[in-house]
């Protein structure tokens, strides 16, 4: 059969090779980043369509945790790879469905919505990004559809600690049915070398591990495990009163916290602190900002909470990013700046940011914290704790009085240094 261009020739190793040509009905494939796994299972979905011939109306569907993610991983790369000719209609873009002249369609669909998959016999689905799919998906939903036609399952993705993916693999590797197969490789040897040395700078241990060797790491135990007094800390931090001010806010009423950092270099400063330990409320710690930072003559960025709080004065006197703008703005003018996204981040994507930021695998420190300014801050990087048998949440039940500094300077790690695991497309070398 003539296809298109997309399909250039891809240097597989073993591994990929065995995934590719797979027969069994259930596969479950952890794989590094950019490592070439959704590129296989794209082919994989639709040389099956392609090729039905037992049932004249086949379904298949390449899914993702939500609609977004499903329709950027996807859509564009099968209209590419499916040649016009062999298309009975044009696509849809409305239902983002492909109808082949075999009778057979490939929809792509979030799962976010799993009824989105109820009510029609599925003969074969790709579920990208597994482990951040919710458990029940499997169970409740997909299973009921494929058993009218006894339809096959490719669950690919990037680990996610220790949850529903990894024992789901568990399982595929003591099968003894023959349903079920499990397959795994890592970014190493794949991606560029450059890459993954770049990779080894920005990223810590853990996060490297399961981004870039497909590790089913434990996040147990403290959640800033990177951060060492002895290489995070520096008494007598520069301050430029000139230069950009970071504040950075978690809405909290005991205590009432925010961090002060400046960026020197390629090194995130943690030059400050408030920490208001009872009764406070937003405009308490603003007033403490003022008394601190309030000659500062450069710009004051504001990061932090995107839900704004939810308890005490805000909730008669409007948002707290209104209190703080209204406390402010009097004394920083068109200077302070607000960078506040629409939701937060999930909570592990800001740990791993930080215990990023602090140690890459490589040794590479970009961040500091003056201990005699911002002494609660280095208590919670030395105290919070993840829950156990998580999937790297916070443990909010260990000490209340913590994690509240850790959440704000968080927010603003997150948003300014994320974990970058996307930076280069999957290598396809032709042969």
């Amino acid at each position: 059969m003539g296809l298109t261009e997309r399909w250039t020739t891809l240097r597989y190793h073993e591994e990929q090779q065995k995934y590719m040509r797979s027969t069994t009905r259930f596969n479950v494939v952890p794989a590094g980043r950019r490592s070439g796994k959704t590129e296989c299972a794209k082919r994989r979905v639709i040389l099956r369509a392609l090729t039905e011939t037992d049932w004249s109306d086949a379904w298949f569907v390449c899914g993702a945790p939500t609609h977004s993610q499903a329709k950027r991983i996807f859509w564009a790369d099968l209209k590419a790879m499916i040649p016009k000719n062999l298309l009975a209609k044009p696509p849809s873009e409305g239902l983002l469905s492909l109808f082949l002249i075999n009778g057979a369609e490939i929809t792509v669909l979030g799962l976010d919505a799993p009824e989105r998959i109820e009510g029609r016999p599925l003969n074969g689905i790709v579920l990208d990004e597994y482990g951040n799919m919710k458990e029940k998906v499997w169970g409740e939903h997909l299973r009921p559809a494929l058993s009218d036609r006894l339809g096959w399952v490719d669950f690919i993705g990037v680990p996610e600690g220790r949850n529903h993916y990894y024992d789901l693999y568990q399982a595929a590797k003591r099968d003894v049915t023959g349903d079920w197969e499990a397959f795994t490789w890592t970014s190493e040897g794949i991606l560029d070398p450059r890459e993954i040395s770049a990779a080894k700078r920005d990223l810590d241990e853990l996060t490297y591990q399961q981004e870039y060797c497909a590790s089913f790491v434990t996040f147990e135990g403290r959640a800033y495990h990177s951060f060492n007094a002895n290489t995070n800390t520096k008494a007598l931090l520069p301050y430029d009163p000139d230069d950009d001010l970071v504040l950075c806010f978690d809405f909290n009423v005991n205590p009432g916290v925010a961090v002060m950092c400046q960026e020197k270099g390629s090194t995130t400063n943690v030059i400050g602190e408030v920490h208001i330990p009872n009764n406070s409320n937003t405009p308490m710690v603003c007033e403490a900002v003022i008394e601190q930072w309030g000659e500062h003559r450069g710009s004051v960025m504001c990061y932090g909470d995107a839900t704004g709080g939810s308890r005490g004065t805000a909730q008669v006197h409007g948002s707290d990013w209104d209190l703080i703008k209204n406390s402010l703005k009097p004394v920083f003018g068109n200077r302070l700046k607000f960078r506040v996204d629409r939701k937060n981040p999930r909570e592990r994507v800001r740990v791993n940011a930080m215990n990023s930021r602090m140690r890459g695998v490589d040794g590479t420190i970009k961040m500091l914290v003056d201990p005699r300014t911002a002494p609660m801050t280095i208590k919670d990087l030395e105290g919070v704790r993840l829950l156990q048998g998580g999937g790297g949440e916070i443990d909010k039940r260990v000490d209340p009085k913590i994690t509240h500094l850790t959440d704000a300077l968080g927010y603003y790690i997150a948003k300014r240094h994320p974990v970058r695991v996307n930076r280069q497309t999957f290598v396809e070398e032709v042969l």
